[in-house]
């Protein structure tokens, strides 16, 4: 909503001088920014799936060559919102927790042979018509099988568990690798892999490669489905993301998978 006058009498610079208010906040319109930054939110979600190399100054950039000229800290704090951050380091929708405990990469110079050895996981930013959403999900490195997964609006460790929680009600993996996120290092977390015998695996620091077919998925899910659509509401958006995971899994062809479906090569194994 606009401010209005406080005086119809006193010019409105002159106003904007004895209350120590900037003129350009006595202008500022909140929806319509609102509106503004959820564009430059799609804008960067699709150019920064495309390069997730692109940081803040290369990404302010790249909004200056479409026209749109913002600064570079509006950028950050949008980035941050959707908890982006290039891969050098790796990108990262979850942030570090210092006083938890991190785990060492297991997962170097071994050779993945069959289903259930390692899994994977990690979180994206989903965008919507109005808003976003996160989703994570659970992938078998060996089949590409997405086990589970789940949707939220915040970035809390809960919805991170009842995917977990899900999968494990299927099989164990022998790993479970994740990156150095507060959700994958909380007690909470990596207790339940714990209970289940599981080895705990997580990615270096700045390591862009550690969970690279998690990080394809990702590419999938938004070129495939997301960018094709603007979910209106968050159960719409579960309703079609249900339905593209199921297609994902049992239909569409591989080509790393010599053409097999994940779900194929989860069962055949």
């Amino acid at each position: 909503m606009r401010i209005e006058p406080a005086h119809p009498q006193i010019p409105v610079f002159r106003q904007c001088e004895l209350f120590g208010l900037a003129r350009s906040s006595f202008y500022y319109a909140p929806q319509r920014d609102d509106s503004y930054n959820e564009l430059l939110m799609r804008l960067i979600d699709e150019q920064y799936t495309r390069t997730p190399f692109y940081g803040v100054r290369r990404l302010t950039a790249w909004l200056g060559k479409t026209g749109h000229i913002v600064n570079h800290k509006r950028v950050a704090r949008l980035m941050n919102l959707m908890g982006l951050e290039a891969i050098y380091p790796k990108p990262r929708t979850s942030k570090a927790h210092p006083q938890h405990k991190k785990y060492p990469y297991l997962l170097k110079g071994l050779e993945i042979v069959r289903p259930n050895q390692v899994w994977a996981t990690d979180i994206t930013y989903i965008r919507m018509k109005r808003g976003f959403i996160y989703l994570t999900a659970i992938m078998d490195w060996f089949s590409r099988y997405v086990l589970s997964w789940e949707i939220s609006i915040t970035l809390e460790t809960e919805f991170c568990l009842v995917a977990l929680d899900r999968a494990l009600g299927t099989a164990k993996p022998e790993i479970f690798n994740s990156d150095q996120g507060s959700q994958f290092t909380s007690d909470d977390f990596t207790k339940r892999l714990k209970d289940h015998g599981i080895r705990i695996s997580m990615d270096g620091r700045g390591r862009c490669f550690d969970n690279i077919f998690i990080e394809r998925l990702w590419r999938s899910v938004k070129y495939e489905e997301v960018y094709l659509n603007d979910y209106q509401e968050i159960r719409e958006a579960k309703d079609r993301l249900c339905r593209y995971f199921e297609f994902y899994n049992n239909e569409r062809l591989h080509q790393s998978l010599d053409y097999y479906t994940p779900g194929e090569m989860h069962r055949r194994h």
